[in-house]
């Protein structure tokens, strides 16, 4: 227990929730799911059943430090980790690794995102355990596979290979998102998990990988390791994370390493990464299947649709849509289209500046 770490990712904008989600307050700061909590607290009460909190780590955006210790008073500074730029996952996990490996050589992590919906915590922490325990005895990196119930086109794909465990699998192949007719191939064959995002993995196995895979990640974040856990790390890091590639973890290691391999998990997740995944995990639906996170409405041949607003919503022959009423942003768009909803910043950022994003 002592040399497990949980190293939770809460460095994104969360741009595909946008308007709710904006650039000053992205999603993981968000009560998104109505508990009361934000989907960073949630994390962290659950990573919290799995490690110490006292081993427990976020790595965000500078920008985000005092709204991390708001929702995580008791985390030290040392347990926060500040990006200076957004590098992607392999610059970021790099950094969290270099430094724990640092403050303990045996270290075994858990990389998680911050903003994903479990629902069995229990088996969560039950696979979480189990893969921990193999990547401590082999040299090898672990990635949580979901058991998929329909052919999503949103997520990566995880093909299995043989099974080197009664239920861990050698990694055969990332498989990047696929079109509709392809996800529903994978579903038939039984032999494709989602990609979760959430790596298991000894300390030295990990910077070994980044080392031979991208040595440019490794050669700039490990120019001065004496720095580490000290006074000195943030000026360190604020001069030369920049410099970094921006590169994906996927494509760095996971793709390439021949030592990658699969747990399937049926763990209730989501990664809640869109309105469409709130409305799908959503347990508020009404009759027609609308999600209405509002106290009073009005609806009328309304089907499908997901409405989040403080006011009084009424609406008519609507079908499949998503309404989102925030104070400054009206959002109606169709939920077949969403993933045009990222786009839209860009758009607004060249027609009225940063005023709403």
């Amino acid at each position: 227990m002592e040399n497990n770490y949980v190293a939770i990712m809460a460095g994104g904008v969360g741009s595909r929730f946008w308007p709710s989600s904006r650039t000053n307050l992205p999603k993981q700061f968000l009560d998104i799911m109505g508990n009361g909590k934000s989907l960073l607290r949630t994390t962290f009460d659950r990573c919290v059943r799995i490690v110490p909190p006292s081993n427990i780590y976020i790595i965000t955006n500078g920008r985000y430090k005092t709204l991390v210790k708001e929702h995580l008073s008791e985390l030290t500074d040392n347990q926060i980790l500040c990006e200076p730029s957004r590098n992607n996952t392999a610059p970021c996990i790099t950094y969290a690794t270099l430094k724990l490996r640092q403050a303990n050589p045996s270290a075994n992590m858990v990389v998680v995102p911050a903003d994903h919906i479990i629902l069995k915590e229990d088996v969560f922490v039950e696979k979480i355990n189990e893969a921990l325990q193999f990547t401590s005895d082999n040299d090898a990196i672990c990635t949580l596979g979901i058991e998929p119930h329909r052919p999503d086109t949103g997520y990566g794909y995880l093909e299995c290979g043989d099974k080197v465990t009664n239920t861990i699998h050698k990694l055969e192949q990332f498989r990047e998102k696929p079109d509709l007719e392809t996800a529903k191939s994978y579903l038939r064959s039984n032999n494709y998990l989602w990609n979760a995002g959430i790596f298991i993995f000894g300390a030295n196995t990990m910077i070994d990988a980044i080392q031979q895979y991208e040595p440019q990640i490794y050669n700039v974040l490990s120019s001065n390791l004496a720095v580490y856990n000290t006074k000195r790390e943030q000026e360190f890091i604020n001069k030369h994370y920049p410099k970094t590639d921006s590169i994906s973890i996927d494509y760095a290691v996971m793709e390439r390493a021949d030592n990658v391999y699969t747990l399937p998990a049926n763990i209730g997740w989501s990664d809640i990464g869109t309105w469409s995944s709130l409305h799908h995990e959503s347990d508020h639906k009404d009759k027609n299947e609308n999600t209405v996170l509002s106290d009073k409405s009005l609806l009328e041949n309304v089907k499908n649709t997901l409405i989040k607003s403080d006011k009084l919503v009424i609406a008519k022959n609507m079908d499949d849509y998503i309404i989102v009423d925030e104070d400054d942003v009206l959002l109606i768009w169709p939920k077949s289209e969403e993933q045009e909803i990222k786009g839209l910043t860009k758009l607004l950022k060249e027609k009225y500046g940063n005023r709403y994003i």
